[in-house]
């Protein structure tokens, strides 16, 4: 009996142990998956102002809800999705108090929709609009994990919070080089509206949508949660040197930086025989500026000779500037050549305008693509024209015997028109 009892303990024992070893990759599995899952945070105006009717003859309100119900509806499973509420709950008349009435109304993580729609079925426009605590709050609430993360803010009217800016909250979340994205879709915009949230989109390489019916508001969330689930590069975060001897050492990827008006940034880069280097850089103006501003991209030996560059200007019709060049090493006799170390320089023209803040920075997005060169290295980038130089010598000749012949018709032409 007692031995009976023993082997069905143990079998007992081995069961057990072979179902915990099988749960529990099963939630490490979940685990990294969730990790890596992109992350979105809506973030929607609840102020008063949100009862008034000019969409679609019914309230702002009302319009929201029934995209929120639609979008959740067509949320992927992939995606990781919370609501955050400004000005839902405070209905009184001091500032102090408005300006903190932000809420996280449904968690971000796995949808579930039934609930997430409960939520929003009880929301009722309230009080102030407090954007930039919003923002801050809505950063918190995508920390941790890997994948993407966006928030999209959906809001009829400007900041009521001052003096903290929300364009400068963004510029702070866009300095911590977390790879967060504010899109902004504005109801019913006005100027002031508008240039707010264009602001705080810009900042963060997101973008801003003018909506004035519910279909658009549907279509446009819809956009951007699936944007936040499809495949993305992280950037890193990165810091630019003075000078080519403090620069950072980089590798091939994505990289962001803040760079100072007017000034300079190094980076390294090692390159072997045999590799090419190619890279561009874009740098935002996500503030004011004055027109005429240039950006320019030199590759540069240790001793300071340039090798190559690539430049762009622009005049104020285009917030964002970039630039790139293509650096190939040539193959090496000896097998165990050493790596070249070429210095990266990026410098800008930009000023800002009068009374625009300095600081941060000026957003900066730096790639790098460390690949193998091509056969003939002295064929693609002789001159700084690559094999353009043979079509170009090609067309120098044609055009010249092509003046010959034209120059000895018409002499002959006229030599018969005097004859007759």
């Amino acid at each position: 009996m007692i031995r009976t009892q023993r082997l069905a303990a143990g079998v007992c024992a081995l069961l057990a142990s072979l179902a915990a070893g099988l749960a529990f990759p099963t939630a490490a599995a979940a685990d990294e998956t969730t990790a890596l899952s992109p992350k979105v945070d809506l973030v929607l105006d609840v102020s008063g102002s949100m009862r008034t009717k000019d969409i679609d003859g019914g309230t702002r309100m009302a319009a929201a809800k029934q995209a929120f119900n639609e979008v959740l509806d067509a949320t992927p499973e992939t995606v990781l999705l919370g609501i955050r509420t400004l000005g839902a709950n405070y209905p009184g008349d001091d500032q102090k108090t408005g300006c903190k009435d932000t809420a996280q109304l449904y968690q971000v993580g796995p949808l579930d929709r039934t609930e997430a729609k409960a939520a929003v079925a009880t929301l009722s426009p309230t009080g102030w609009t407090p954007i930039g605590p919003a923002l801050l709050a809505a950063a918190g609430d995508l920390e941790g994990g890997t994948g993407s993360k966006r928030i999209v803010l959906i809001s009829d009217g400007e900041d009521t919070c001052a003096p903290l800016d929300p364009c400068e909250v963004a510029r702070e979340i866009a300095a911590k080089g977390i790879g967060l994205t504010i899109d902004t879709l504005g109801l019913v915009p006005n100027t002031k509206m508008r240039q707010q949230l264009s602001c705080i989109a810009e900042a963060t390489g997101g973008t801003y949508t003018s909506v004035e019916h519910t279909t658009e508001l549907t279509d446009k969330v819809n956009q951007l949660v699936d944007r936040a689930a499809a495949p993305v590069v992280t950037p890193v975060a990165t810091e630019g040197a003075a000078s080519c001897a403090g620069a950072p050492a980089l590798k091939s990827g994505l990289y962001t930086d803040r760079t100072e008006f007017a000034r300079q940034r190094w980076y390294k880069v090692d390159v072997k025989p045999g590799q090419e280097l190619r890279s561009s850089v874009s740098v935002s103006a996500d503030r004011a500026v004055s027109p005429n501003y240039g950006l320019l991209l030199r590759a540069v030996t240790l001793s300071g000779r340039e090798i190559v560059r690539g430049e762009a200007s622009g005049t104020g019709r285009t917030d964002v500037l970039s630039t790139g060049l293509r650096y190939p090493k040539e193959e090496s006799d000896e097998d165990d050549a050493p790596a070249e170390t070429v210095c990266l320089q990026v410098t800008n023209s930009f000023t800002p305008a009068a009374g625009v803040k300095t600081t941060p920075g000026l957003p900066l997005e730096l790639t790098v693509d460390v690949v193998d060169g091509p056969s003939q290295a002295s064929d693609v980038a002789s001159f700084g024209l690559g094999r353009g130089w043979w079509l170009l010598g090609v067309l120098v000749l044609v055009g010249f015997l092509a003046g010959l012949l034209w120059g000895w018709l018409s002499r002959w032409r006229v030599a018969v028109w005097r004859t007759n």
